[in-house]
């Protein structure tokens, strides 16, 4: 499926590579930008399918493509967003994740971009409304937590093992013999003792059952 693309990344040989990439694979660029600033432009202008963002742009050269595709998704809450980063950074996978499930978004590593079906798979997923996480950014986010499920009591290990059987909280209820609001006061307790500080309950659930599965 063809997507039309807004992308956004300050150097211009890295962006000449993803556009050549994107367009090789049938894929549309209806802007190639430089800053954060342009890149709103771009997007209310254009309204693409798809925006692929860089995290490190001018004009702060900080966060400002990140803040940029929260601030598109904002006006647009089923804008698909997939943010490229030179190195795993916490922060920004929480505030990628803080975007809201309603749109696709992603978050992949560039070293990621090298393998070039990898990436371009990514971007059609994230197109479709999935959520994209880079393997590395996964793994160094579980190893930082020092094993997180050591802070959970016995009856919060006991929920997180049925959420990562794929109970929902009422079921998770009927089998513990429980309400279903004792079991969404454990679930919050959960995902705030491993330290899932957004707001999108369901991301949420999947790392925590990855921190589950990897203990």
């Amino acid at each position: 499926m063809s997507l039309t693309v807004v992308l956004a990344e300050d150097s211009p040989l890295m962006r000449d590579g993803l556009v050549g990439v994107l367009t090789r694979f049938g894929h549309r660029l209806v802007a190639e930008v430089g800053d954060a600033e342009s890149l709103i432009t771009a997007v209310r202008a254009r309204r693409p399918d798809i925006v692929v963002t860089d995290i490190r742009m001018p004009p702060d050269h900080s966060d400002d493509g990140l803040r940029a595709a929260v601030a598109l998704r904002r006006e647009h809450p089923a804008l698909p967003v997939l943010v490229l980063s030179q190195y795993v950074e916490q922060s920004y996978a929480a505030r990628l994740l803080d975007l809201g499930s309603d749109g696709g978004v992603g978050y992949l590593l560039k070293d990621r971009v090298s393998a070039v079906t990898e990436f371009v798979d990514a971007v059609a997923r994230v197109a479709a409304g999935e959520t994209v996480v880079d393997p590395e950014v996964v793994r160094q986010l579980l190893h930082r937590q020092q094993d997180p499920l050591q802070r959970l009591t016995p009856r919060e290990r006991e929920v997180l093992s049925l959420m990562a059987e794929g109970r929902a909280n009422a079921a998770i209820a009927r089998q513990l013999y429980v309400t279903e609001a004792a079991v969404n006061k454990h679930v919050s307790a959960i995902l705030q003792k491993l330290d899932l500080r957004v707001d999108g309950e369901g991301h949420r659930r999947v790392l925590a059952v990855l921190a589950y599965l990897r203990a």
